[in-house]
């Protein structure tokens, strides 16, 4: 890989780690921010994926998408679709962030989204070795 490819994979991969950082945080507060831990999550596997396509030279489409990203993902390494799952974090991007379609997630919810982005980072990540 190119210099400067390592070095836009690197700062896609720092941006990724401090969504999953603030999801992290944000559990840890008295009362916990469901909406904004779902969304950091989301936020978090959309960056790893777009670190894994600038690793194949590849710029991301600006898109909040996550099925769009993993299709493009699946083109260089089929074996995403062992994270096919994860597209339901979409929602997360956009709709949580606004009150016209209100909702909070449960906790649980949250717990699920936090554990869905690690698992990513940790797929990413193994390929990028």
């Amino acid at each position: 890989m190119e210099k400067n490819i390592e070095e836009a994979v690197r700062k896609w991969l720092i941006k990724a780690d401090n969504n999953i950082k603030a999801a992290s945080q944000l559990f840890e507060v008295k009362e916990i921010i469901t909406d904004a831990i779902c969304f950091h999550c989301q936020q978090a596997v959309e960056k790893y994926m777009k670190a894994y396509l600038v690793s194949k030279e590849i710029a991301p489409d600006k898109t909040h998408k996550l099925e769009i990203l993993l299709t493009q993902c699946m083109g260089f390494e089929p074996s995403f679709e062992e994270i096919q799952n994860v597209k339901y974090l979409t929602e997360y991007a956009v709709e949580l962030r606004y009150p016209d379609d209100f909702y909070v997630p449960s906790v649980e919810e949250a717990r699920e989204a936090y554990e869905m982005a690690e698992k990513v980072k940790n797929f990413v990540l193994n390929l990028l070795k």
